[in-house]
C-alpha cells in the first residue's frame, strides 16, 4: 500500500509555508501600509485581547506537535526487523519459484507438501508485516493531520504575521526552525520506508498466492500421475537423457537450502516438543533422585525399560514424536529422524533382546537405511528401480519369515503384529508398483512400510515407558509420604494402558496417513462432517461441537480418576496423617468436574439458551422426582467443604461404623473392620446425627474392667498396672491412666481403668496386650482373677 503524495505535499507545503512566514515578515512590514493607530489587529484571534502567555501558550503547542515525530517514528521499532525478514522472504519464494518451475521429475509428494506448509508460513508472516506496517502508516497520517491543523488556529496566524511578535520571540523561532528541518526529514524518509516496505509485502504476498496456486496444480498432477504409468516397465529399454542422476551434493544443496527456511518459519512446534520431551526426563531423574536419597532403589528393581539418567528413552521419545509435530516437513528432515530412531531403537535392544532377534532387528533396519543412501547418493532413477526392486522383495520375503517365528510372547502386542503385516504387504505392492513404472508409489509404499513397522514398534516402547514412568511417581510420593510401599497397581496400569494404547494408536494412524499422503484429504474430509452445522426444530449443534463436549467431559473425568494416584494416594491406606492432604484432592477432583464441565460448554460452542431450556426442564425433573439425587449431590459439596467428616476418619452413623474410604458427590463410602464397603447417601450422613472419632485426633479412651480375689495389696496392683500402660507404644502417655478399685464383697474387689490410646485404629489390639500383660502379671503374684 503507497500513501497517496497530495497529502505528503500538501503536508510539505504547509510546514514550508509557516516558516517562510518567519522569515518573509520583514520584508512584508516594509511594502505593506502603517496600520492606524486604532485598528485591532486581534480581530484574527481566539480572544479579543491577548497577552504575552497566550502566545506562548500556543507556540508552545507548536513545539509539542512537532516535538511528537521523533517520538512516534521512534517507537517504529519492528522497521528494520520487518525489512530483514522480507529479503529473507524474498529469497525463500524465489527459491520456492525454481522448485516449483522444475520438470516432472523434480516433483515429489512430500516435498510439495512441505513447500504449501512454508507458503501458508510466509503469507502469516507476510501479512503480519503488512498490519504493522498499515498501523505506523496510520500514525503518521494522524501526526500529519495534527500538524495541518495547526494553520487553523488564528493566534498562531497573527503570532507568524506580525513584526512585532517575530522580535518578541525571536529565540522561539530560531529553535522552531531547527526542529523544522529535523522533523521534515523523519517525516519524509520515514515514509518512504513504509511506503517501499508496503510495496515489497504486497509484492510478496501476490508471488506467494501464486505459487501457492501453482503447488496446488502441480500437488493434483503428481497424485494423478502417480496411479499413470510415470516411467518406461522395468523391461523396456533405458532412456538416456532420463536416466541421468542428479549428484549427491547438487541433492543436498538443494534439500538443506529449503528446510533451512522451513525451520526458520516453523520453530513453535519444535519447541513444544523439546519443552515435553526436557519435561518428561526431569520428572524421572528427580523422582529416582528422591528415591536414591531414601535408599529405596530396590522398590523400582521391576522396572525394564527406565534408568536413573533416561537419556536414551527420552532422545527415542524426541525421535518418535518428531513427525507428528511436523506432519509436512521436508523428505530429508523425516528420513534423517527415522535414521536417528532406528539408531536409538538399536542401541536399546542391544542387550535387552536376544543374539537371534537382535540380528532380525538389525535386518530391518538395513532394509530402512537403503532406500534413503540410493535417494540421498543421487543414483540415475534407473538403477534406483532395480534396488529398490531388489530390497522390496527381499523385505517381503524378510517380513514373512518374521512373521512365522513369532512367539506367543511377542504377538500379545497387537499393533506390532498388525504393522508386520502390512509392512509385507506393502512391500509387495511396491514391487509391481516398481515393475509397472509407477515409480512415486513405489517409494511411497515402500517407505510407508517399513516407517509404520518402525513407529508401531517406537510407539509400543513408549507407552510402556509412560506406564512406568506413572507407577515411578506413585511410588516415589508413597515412600516420600511415609506410605505403605506395597499397593495393589493393577487396576492403575490396566486404565493407563488403555489410554497410552489409545494415544499410541492414533498417533501411529496420523503418521501413517501422512506417509501415505492422505492424512490431509482425510482430515479435510472428516472435519467437513464436524463443523457443519445442523438443526433439530430451533436448536442448532455441529459433531464436532458434540465430539468436542464429550472429549472435554471424557477427559476431566479421567483427571479427577487419576489425581489421587498420581500423589500416591490410592485410597485403600489407613494412614491417619493424610487425611488434609486427602480433603484437598477431593476439592481438587470436584474442581476438575466442574471446571471441565464449564469448559467443555464454552469450548464446544452450544448455544448457553439453549442450555439454560435445558436446566430449566431439568428443575421440572427434579421437582417430580430427582430431590435426592439433588439433595445428595448438594450434601456432598458441602461434606467436601464443611470438613465435617474426611477421607480416613472413623464414624459412626446409625448402627454403622468404619473408616470413611470415599467422599464422592452422591454418595460416600465407609470401610468396615471386616472389610466391608457400606454405601451411604450423603443426604442421610447430614440427616442423621454423626459420630467422628477422628475430627481433631486419632485418640481414643479405653476402659477396661477386671475382678480380682482378695486379698491383695492395693499400691502395688495399682502401680503395677500403671507400669504396664505406660511401656506400651500406642498409649498417649500426656494423659494419665486412671486406676480405681472398687470392693464388690468379702471376697472380690473391681478394678476400673481408663486410659488413652494414640492410633484409633490400633484400640483393639493394645487393649487386648494390656489385658494379656496384666493377666501374666497378676499370676506371677498369684492374685487370681475371677
Amino acid at each position: 500500500m503507497i500513501v497517496k503524495k497530495p497529502f505528503s505535499i500538501a503536508i510539505r507545503n504547509a510546514i514550508v509555508l509557516l516558516m517562510a512566514l518567519c522569515f518573509s515578515i520583514p520584508t512584508l512590514a516594509q511594502k505593506s501600509k502603517p496600520m492606524d493607530k486604532g485598528q485591532d489587529v486581534s480581530i484574527l484571534s481566539d480572544s479579543a485581547t491577548l497577552t504575552k502567555g497566550d502566545y506562548l501558550i500556543h507556540l508552545e503547542k507548536v513545539f509539542e506537535t512537532i516535538n511528537k515525530v521523533p517520538v512516534t517514528v521512534g517507537s517504529f521499532k519492528n522497521l528494520k526487523p520487518i525489512a530483514v525478514h522480507l529479503t529473507q522472504d524474498e529469497a525463500a519464494l524465489t527459491l520456492l519459484k525454481s522448485r516449483l518451475t522444475l520438470g516432472d521429475r523434480g516433483l515429489n509428494l512430500q516435498n510439495l507438501q512441505m513447500d504449501q506448509t512454508l507458503l501458508e508460513e510466509l503469507q502469516t508472516n507476510n501479512k503480519d508485516c503488512l498490519a504493522d506496517l498499515d498501523e505506523y502508516e496510520k500514525q503518521l497520517r494522524e501526526l500529519k493531520t495534527e500538524i495541518l491543523n495547526l494553520r487553523k488556529d488564528t493566534v498562531l496566524i497573527k503570532l507568524f504575521t506580525l513584526p512585532a511578535m517575530r522580535i518578541m520571540f525571536k529565540d522561539q523561532f530560531a529553535e522552531l526552525q531547527k526542529k523544522r528541518l529535523v522533523m521534515d526529514s523523519l517525516l519524509k524518509t520515514t515514509t518512504l520506508t513504509i511506503n517501499n516496505l508496503q510495496a515489497r509485502t504486497s509484492s510478496n504476498l501476490i508471488n506467494i498466492k501464486e505459487l501457492m496456486y501453482l503447488t496446488d496444480s502441480q500437488l493434483d498432477a503428481v497424485s494423478i500421475k502417480a496411479f499413470g504409468k510415470e516411467r518406461r516397465y522395468l523391461w523396456e529399454s533405458v532412456n538416456r537423457k532420463a536416466n541421468r542422476g542428479i549428484g549427491f551434493r547438487k541433492f543436498i544443496g538443494g534439500e538443506q537450502e529449503i528446510s533451512g527456511y522451513y525451520f526458520v518459519y516453523t520453530r513453535s512446534s519444535r519447541m513444544l516438543l523439546l519443552l515435553t520431551c526436557v519435561t518428561f526426563f526431569l520428572w524421572v531423574f528427580f523422582n529416582y533422585r528422591s528415591m536414591k536419597q531414601r535408599d529405596r532403589l530396590e522398590a523400582l528393581d521391576d522396572f525394564s525399560l527406565l534408568r536413573p539418567k533416561p537419556y536414551l528413552i527420552t532422545f527415542i521419545m524426541l525421535f518418535t514424536l518428531a513427525p507428528i509435530f511436523d506432519l509436512r516437513a521436508p523428505a530429508l528432515y523425516i528420513e534423517s529422524v527415522q535414521i536417528l530412531l532406528a539408531i536409538l531403537l538399536t542401541a536399546f535392544f542391544y542387550k535387552k533382546l536376544p543374539t537371534k532377534l537382535f540380528y532380525y532387528w538389525c535386518i530391518f533396519v538395513l532394509f530402512l537405511l537403503a532406500p534413503v543412501f540410493l535417494r540421498l547418493l543421487g543414483m540415475p532413477p534407473r538403477y534406483q528401480r532395480w534396488l529398490l526392486l531388489f530390497l522390496s522383495l527381499s523385505a517381503t520375503t524378510y517380513g514373512i519369515i518374521i512373521l512365522r517365528k513369532l512367539d506367543e510372547k511377542a504377538r500379545r502386542y497387537r499393533m506390532i503384529l498388525i504393522t508386520g503385516f502390512i509392512y509385507v504387504v506393502f512391500a509387495f505392492i511396491a514391487t509391481l508398483c516398481n515393475i509397472f513404472g509407477r515409480f512415486t508409489l513405489t517409494q511411497i509404499f515402500y517407505s510407508t512400510g517399513v516407517n509404520s513397522l518402525l513407529n508401531a514398534i517406537s510407539l509400543t516402547i513408549l507407552a510402556k515407558v509412560l506406564v512406568e514412568a506413572f507407577l515411578l511417581q506413585m511410588k516415589s510420593s508413597r515412600i516420600r509420604k511415609g506410605y505403605p510401599e506395597y499397593f495393589d497397581w493393577l487396576p492403575v496400569t490396566s486404565g493407563l494402558k488403555r489410554l497410552t494404547g489409545v494415544g499410541t494408536t492414533i498417533i501411529w494412524f496420523v503418521i501413517f496417513t501422512t506417509n501415505l499422503n492422505i492424512f490431509n484429504g482425510l482430515y479435510e474430509s472428516v472435519m467437513e462432517i464436524l463443523i457443519e452445522k445442523r438443526t433439530i426444530g430451533n436448536f442448532s449443534f455441529t459433531f464436532g461441537g458434540i465430539t468436542l463436549f464429550l472429549g472435554i467431559i471424557w477427559t476431566a473425568n479421567f483427571l479427577q480418576k487419576y489425581i489421587a494416584y498420581f500423589f500416591g494416594d490410592t485410597g485403600d491406606d489407613g494412614i491417619e496423617d493424610n487425611k488434609g492432604e486427602r480433603s484437598k484432592l477431593l476439592v481438587t477432583r470436584l474442581v476438575l468436574l466442574i471446571g471441565g464441565f464449564l469448559i467443555a460448554v464454552a469450548a464446544s460452542g452450544l448455544p448457553i439458551d439453549k442450555i439454560t431450556v435445558i436446566l430449566g426442564a431439568l428443575g421440572v425433573g427434579i421437582g417430580l422426582g430427582l430431590q435426592n439425587i439433588v439433595s445428595n449431590f448438594v450434601s456432598g459439596i458441602i461434606l467436601i467443604f464443611d470438613k465435617t467428616i474426611r477421607i480416613g476418619d472413623v464414624v459412626e452413623l446409625s448402627n454403622k461404623k468404619g473408616r470413611v474410604k470415599e467422599i464422592g458427590v452422591r454418595a460416600s463410602t465407609l470401610l468396615t473392620d471386616e472389610g466391608a464397603e457400606i454405601i451411604i447417601p450423603n443426604g442421610s450422613i447430614l440427616s442423621n446425627n454423626i459420630i467422628n472419632w477422628t475430627l481433631s485426633n486419632n485418640q481414643m479412651r479405653i476402659d477396661i474392667s477386671l475382678t480380682i480375689a482378695k486379698p491383695f495389696n492395693s499400691t502395688e496392683v495399682v502401680n503395677q498396672i500403671r507400669d504396664i500402660i505406660t511401656k506400651n507404644d500406642n498409649v498417649f502417655i500426656n494423659k494419665e491412666p486412671v486406676i480405681m478399685i472398687n470392693p464388690v464383697s468379702k471376697l472380690n474387689s473391681n478394678i476400673k481403668i481408663y486410659f488413652w490410646c494414640k492410633d484409633i485404629s490400633d484400640a483393639d489390639l493394645t487393649r487386648s496386650i494390656i489385658i494379656a500383660q496384666i493377666f501374666e502379671a497378676f499370676e506371677e503374684k498369684e492374685i487370681e482373677i475371677s
